[in-house]
């Protein structure tokens, strides 16, 4: 393993004004809505406090950047002083271009550690070929994630998975696992030592991608795990595309979802206690199997068409 540190002396904005596309408003609207959505995060969920140091795992992709990026932005305007050390694990994949990171680290002056071993051997070691690697090579991340965390005194470990990323993973545990759980915007750690955020939980993909377009990121493909097609998160990330190009709103209710559970109307035992139920038991909402479905309203507009059609006009 090796491991360095680099210079805390900025070298550039954290948030480089770039090319001429970067002042657009159209890409100022969409930076200012990513910004106060990992802004809503933080503050919702309690994730960043003053004097915490918080290592950004960063990967290469798209959404680790922009999580740095909005992390960046906001520490210069947050009421509270947090560190901020970006994180990259060098895998030792074939062809990985070792360089990129650090430049681009220090371009825009942030604190960073590059931490390499060669997990790459280990999991092309121990998985068959055409049989997907992803769960050995995150169990294999995480634990050199953690002993870094450790080093380097971080108090919060930031993941860049965002909105589609959680309704993903709920999918999948339904699915494949016959659980109702995703990805939380903050837990604790499997070593009980750490704990995990994920300030992009409100950020949709796509606007991530535009961003990050926008913003001419030096992107570094996953060629380990990216490119494998029989994934079963593929699937169900094609499922939501699906939805979302077919019925606009279903996402993002969804997304709501997962902060409105009822307990009571689920049948987990651990959660609700169904067995000592009675009459007096309170719960959140009663039985609705004998009252009318609730509708959204329909605006003016649609009531006057609605009385016209049953007019017979």
């Amino acid at each position: 393993m090796s491991a360095a540190i680099a210079p805390l002396e900025p070298l550039a904005p954290a948030v480089d004004a770039g090319p001429e596309t970067r002042h657009s408003n159209t890409f100022l609207r969409l930076k200012k809505k990513l910004e106060r959505s990992v802004g809503e995060a933080i503050g919702d969920y309690g994730m960043i406090g003053d004097g915490d140091t918080v290592m950004v795992c960063i990967s290469g992709g798209k959404d680790s950047y922009t999580l740095l990026s909005c992390l960046l932005a906001l520490r210069e305007r947050a009421p509270v002083d947090f560190r901020i050390v970006a994180m990259n694990l060098d895998q030792k994949q074939p062809g990985f271009p070792d360089h990129i990171l650090p430049a681009y680290f220090e371009s825009i002056g942030v604190e960073y550690r590059i931490v390499t071993e060669d997990t790459y051997s280990i999991v092309k070691d121990k998985i068959p070929e055409g049989k997907t690697t992803c769960s050995l090579c995150s169990r294999l991340r995480r634990g050199i994630i953690y002993r870094t965390a450790k080093e380097i005194g971080a108090t919060r470990i930031a993941l860049g998975h965002h909105r589609d990323d959680i309704l993903e993973t709920l999918f999948l545990n339904m699915f494949f696992g016959g659980k109702i759980k995703a990805m939380p915007p903050k837990l604790v750690s499997d070593d009980g030592n750490h704990v995990v955020i994920r300030p992009l939980a409100y950020c949709t993909e796509a606007e991530i991608a535009r961003f990050a377009r926008a913003m001419d990121f030096p992107i570094i493909p996953c060629n380990l795990c990216g490119s494998q097609e029989n994934a079963q998160r593929k699937q169900i990330k094609a499922m939501l595309q699906g939805w979302a190009r077919d019925f606009p709103g279903r996402i993002e209710s969804l997304a709501t979802s997962l902060k409105n559970v009822v307990p009571s109307h689920l049948a987990d035992q651990r959660l609700f206690d169904f067995a000592g139920l009675t009459q007096q038991t309170e719960v959140e909402e009663g039985d609705t199997a004998f009252d009318p479905p609730e509708l959204p309203r329909l605006a003016p507009q649609a009531v006057q068409i609605v009385a016209r059609l049953q007019d017979g006009d």
